[in-house]
């Protein structure tokens, strides 16, 4: 199997190849690895997040197209579970010092609360311009400081600050502006103590 395309692979992937599957598991699950550990920050997390990308890979095989590279759909899922994990991962946390309002006074429980509040944030966040949304991700939920963000964007600490500074105040009004369901709303509070307290 290792002497087959990636095209190939896929072909036999999406017939049901189980030794096509394990060929593709074997050549990218290490770098798979290393990239969402470069987000997440946590091995235990990284290894999660590898099984459930190719837990993926196999549910969603017969939706695979051949003539699209399979390592950049690979890495593409891998990118949004990392960033949906640490977007949840920093909701939780704020429950937890009860920054947002306790799931039991919410009409979602639980789980459902999560993934609400995450899609509103999700939504608020891509509402961004590129810089400043690159600025927010990095600051916010891959835990940069305003220098090691300065770096790699190559932009002072101050020009940083300020566009972290400005997304914060996007986010808050975009969520003013469409947030009308009372249920989401109370997402929104949350987000509102979200941003404040970081």
């Amino acid at each position: 199997m290792n002497d087959l395309s990636n095209k190939e692979l896929t072909e036999r992937l999406i017939k049901n190849d189980i030794a096509a599957f394990n060929a593709l598991y074997q050549k990218y699950h290490a770098a798979i690895y290393t990239n969402s550990l470069k987000l997440v920050r946590d091995k235990v997390v990284a290894e999660d997040i590898v099984q459930e990308v190719f837990i993926s890979l196999w549910q969603n095989r017969k939706k695979l197209d051949p003539t699209q590279e399979i390592a950049g759909w690979l890495f593409v899922v891998s990118h949004n579970k990392s960033t949906t994990y640490l977007k949840r991962n920093l909701l939780s946390l704020l429950a937890q010092k009860r920054m947002v309002l306790p799931v039991a006074d919410t009409p979602y429980a639980g789980e459902a609360l999560v993934n609400a509040q995450v899609k509103v944030l999700k939504k608020a966040i891509e509402q961004l311009s590129p810089q400043k949304r690159k600025v927010f991700e990095l600051c916010k939920l891959q835990r940069r400081t305003y220098a090691q963000a300065a770096v790699e964007l190559k932009l002072s600490k101050h020009t940083v600050k300020e566009y972290l500074t400005g997304s914060v105040g996007s986010i808050k009004k975009y969520i003013k502006l469409h947030v009308n369901h009372s249920t989401l709303f109370i997402c929104a509070l949350s987000f509102q103590n979200f941003v404040l307290y970081f």
